[in-house]
C-alpha cells in the first residue's frame, strides 16, 4: 500500500454567531460577533485509527464560545486570546490553533438606550494563530468603500495594439478597502489601535495625490507603519472601482468631468504587502486568510 502520512490539520466549529448584550443599566450594549475556532495538535489517531480520544468535539468549541461571552467581549482580539489559552491550556495535546472573528457594528437609534440599527460600513476581523508558545494577532477590516473624486491620475504604462485606455491626471479613483494588518506582540489596545489605523488609512488616502491604486496602498500602509510602532505587517486586497467619463456629445454637451457611468466588472483587483523594513516574517500565520497576496 502507498504509505501516507498526515502534513497538516485543524479542525473546529466555523462561523459562531454571537450576539452580547450588556444589560448593567437602563442603557443597553451590544457586541455582534462570528466567531469560528480551529484546534492544532496531537490529532493522528483520529485519522489514521478512527481513534476520537483527543478530539474535543467543534460542538464543545461552539458552547465554550457561547459560554465565554456570558462573562463579557471588550474586544475581538482580546476574546480569541481567551479561548487559545482554554483550549491549550484545558486539553495537553492541543498545541495551538487558529480563531477567526468578525464584528458587525450597531448604533443607537437617535440615542435611544436600546434600539439599534447596523451601522458601519466595513466589518471588521481578527484571526489569532498559535503555534505552541508564539501567538500571531492579525487584524483588519472589509467592505469599506471610498472615493476620490479629484487628485488622482494614471499615466507612463506601457501601450500595445490592445491599449484603449486613454491616460489622465485627473480621474476618480474608488475601491472596496480589504485590508489585514499583523501585531508584532499581543498586549494592545485593540479597539483604541483599530481605530487609530482605520483613520490614519483614510487620512493618508485622502491627502496626497495618487498616480495608481497600487501608490495609493504604499502611502496607506507607510502611514499606519509610520505611526504604529506595534504593527509590522499590513497588507491590501482592493478592487478599481472604475468610473468612465460618460460621452454627452450625442446631445451636443461638453463633459468636464462631471458625469462618469460607474462600472462594476470587470474590475482591475490590486493586491500587496507591506512589511516594516528588517522585521520578522510569519508566513505560516497568513495561511488559510484567503484574498491576500
Amino acid at each position: 500500500m502507498t504509505e501516507v502520512i498526515l502534513t497538516a490539520n485543524q479542525y473546529g466549529k466555523a462561523e459562531n454567531h454571537v450576539v452580547r448584550v450588556t444589560r448593567d443599566s437602563d442603557r443597553h450594549e451590544v457586541i455582534d460577533l462570528s466567531i469560528t475556532s480551529e484546534l492544532r495538535g496531537d490529532f493522528e489517531a483520529a485519522h489514521f485509527a478512527g481513534d476520537n480520544a483527543h478530539v474535543v468535539p467543534t460542538d464543545t468549541q461552539k458552547n465554550t464560545i457561547f459560554a465565554f461571552s456570558r462573562d463579557g467581549i471588550t474586544s475581538p482580539e482580546a476574546f480569541l486570546l481567551r479561548l487559545a489559552e482554554h483550549f491549550t491550556s484545558e486539553f495537553d495535546w492541543v498545541t495551538g490553533g487558529r480563531w477567526a472573528a468578525e464584528k458587525f457594528g450597531w448604533s443607537r437609534i437617535e440615542d435611544h438606550d436600546h434600539a439599534f440599527f447596523r451601522n458601519t460600513p466595513e466589518t471588521r476581523t481578527a484571526v489569532l494563530v498559535r503555534d505552541g508558545a508564539t501567538d500571531t494577532m492579525i487584524s483588519g477590516f472589509y467592505g469599506l468603500t471610498v472615493m476620490k473624486t479629484t487628485q488622482s491620475g494614471f499615466v507612463g504604462y506601457p501601450k500595445d495594439k490592445y491599449t484603449t485606455l486613454q491616460e489622465t491626471e485627473d480621474r476618480i479613483l474608488a475601491t472596496d478597502i480589504a485590508t489585514r494588518w499583523r501585531y508584532n506582540r499581543t498586549d494592545i489596545d485593540y479597539d483604541a489601535t483599530y481605530d487609530s489605523v482605520r483613520a490614519t488609512m483614510l487620512s493618508a488616502l485622502g491627502k496626497e495625490y495618487s498616480y495608481a491604486l497600487q501608490h495609493t496602498l504604499y502611502q496607506m500602509a507607510q502611514a499606519v507603519l509610520e505611526k504604529h510602532d506595534t504593527i509590522d505587517e499590513v497588507k491590501f486586497s482592493c478592487p478599481n472601482k472604475h468610473h468612465f467619463l460618460s460621452d454627452l456629445s450625442f446631445a451636443g454637451l461638453d463633459n468636464p468631468n462631471l458625469v462618469f457611468w460607474a462600472a462594476d466588472r470587470p474590475y482591475g483587483l490590486i493586491e500587496a504587502t507591506f512589511a516594516r523594513k528588517g522585521s520578522d516574517s510569519a508566513e505560516a500565520a497568513w495561511v488559510g486568510i484567503a484574498g491576500f497576496c
